[in-house]
């Protein structure tokens, strides 16, 4: 039987209204156009691009999950119906989920000023749904329980901070934040992952849109400063990564990859040779290929005369035949025939076709969007 989940809006009301016993909530950002991810996001949202076969925005729900927190609000743009049919209601990961459309990607703060009604009174914790970090944020929301303050934001350094909101420092404390800095003061960039009391909305309530147009969450918590609000920080201890981009995402599958239990739940013949680690789930076959992981075969995939190298996702119901692919990720339904061509560093979208093609050498880096089809001629 299918679920049905409704969108509302601010202004329709949200569907759940936010109790005031002080429990955590979890708000849960999954709007925006994801422009940098084209010509994935033509066809769907940006954070249901998968990393190793699983959508970005499932290790968001699973991590908040993991820490305690299981009533969880998505806010949701044009693109809300395929997140609600992707996450239903929320008990395939032991939660529950309460979507929130946000008329306008106007900023972050805006997002949780739309959800207002459904956060109440509760402290939460903010999460960009587009953001990976591994080993996930129990510690930091455990810190956040205990200590009882306003806001606790996360820090990490990055060699681009003029691209982030960049918090400065006085010894430990935060003294400052400014969004996407001209002449940044430092490399410690403020983390898509932020906690906050019922404090924050009084200055959400008087934030004006920034040059960007934006109500800019980095103005929300200089808010809380001006206001004399101890603001705590903690820098990440573990990977972060902002899923943005192409690379971004390449880069994510393979840490996520890394850290995999290996695993066996399809079938190999004889012929094949399997170098750990690598998962091949329910349903795929692996027949006369070598596999050298870190890898992931999705469920019903079937793999033939082909080899695929490390750091490579290939989803459900795919079909790979006489190929060679490595660091890449290949996304559910496409098929993959007697390419003539090394594959690398690549992201291959859903339902594609690609076959054929003379050697010219070298390595072939395919951006390939949903549905694409591609047949080269041979010589």
């Amino acid at each position: 039987m299918a679920t049905t989940i409704t969108l509302t809006s601010k202004r329709e009301g949200a569907a759940v209204t936010g109790r005031s016993d002080g429990s955590l909530k979890g708000l849960v950002l999954s709007g925006g156009k994801g422009s940098r991810l084209r010509p994935f996001t033509y066809t769907n949202a940006k954070q249901l691009v998968p990393i190793a076969n699983k959508p970005v925005i499932f290790y968001t729900i699973e991590q908040l999950v993991d820490a305690g927190i299981t009533d969880i609000g998505i806010v949701v743009g044009d693109t809300g119906e395929q997140v609600a049919a992707a996450i239903g209601d929320g008990s395939q990961f032991g939660a529950t989920t309460t979507f929130i459309r946000q008329d306008a990607p106007l900023g972050i703060a805006h997002a949780v000023a739309t959800a207002r009604d459904f956060l109440g009174d509760s402290p939460f914790v903010l999460y960009l749904g587009d953001n990976v970090v591994m080993g996930g944020i129990q510690s930091y929301v455990e810190r956040f329980r205990a200590n009882g303050s306003c806001s606790q934001i996360l820090l990490h350094p990055v060699p681009n901070p003029e691209a982030f909101g960049i918090a400065e420092m006085s010894g430990e404390r935060v003294t400052r934040i400014v969004e996407k800095p001209r002449k940044p003061a430092s490399n410690l960039a403020v983390v898509g992952i932020y906690m906050f009391d019922r404090g924050v909305h009084d200055v959400i309530e008087g934030l004006s849109p920034s040059w960007r147009g934006e109500l800019e969450i980095t103005d929300a918590i200089q808010g809380l400063l001006d206001r004399g609000l101890t603001v705590d920080a903690e820098v990440m201890d573990r990977y972060w990564i902002d899923t943005g981009k192409m690379d971004d995402m390449l880069n994510a599958n393979r840490m996520v990859l890394g850290a995999m239990e290996p695993r066996c739940d399809g079938s190999i013949d004889e012929k094949s040779r399997i170098h750990a680690p690598v998962v091949i789930e329910s349903g795929a076959t692996v027949e006369d290929s070598v596999l050298r992981g870190p890898l992931i075969i999705g469920r019903d995939t079937a793999i033939v005369n082909s080899y695929i190298g490390p750091n490579s996702s290939i989803d459900a119901r795919c079909r790979i035949v006489g190929c060679r692919i490595e660091d890449s990720i290949v996304m559910e339904d496409s098929r993959l025939e007697h390419l003539h061509w090394p594959v690398a560093k690549s992201m291959i979208g859903r339902f594609v076709e690609l076959q054929g093609g003379h050697s010219a050498g070298g390595v072939y880096s395919l951006t390939l969007g949903d549905h694409s089809r591609i047949e080269m001629p041979d010589g």
